[in-house]
């Protein structure tokens, strides 16, 4: 597990999830930790590294 920080989607604040590395390619919905709105997250990893990274607000 390693922490990683982006910014909300929604309030545009500095937030981080803790995202495991060991599953290559993830999509799940969770909520930020300033505003409490979801945030569907994207992330996809090689060899441990994360390559691809997308927050998106649920309101679509």
């Amino acid at each position: 597990m390693f922490e990683h920080f982006f910014q909300c989607p929604y309030c545009w604040e500095e937030i981080s999830m803790l995202m495991d590395p060991s599953v290559p390619k993830q999509t799940y919905v969770e909520d930020c930790e300033v505003c409490c709105n979801p945030i569907e997250v994207t992330a996809e990893f090689q060899n441990n590294e994360l390559v691809g990274f997308v927050a998106r607000n649920m309101e679509r």
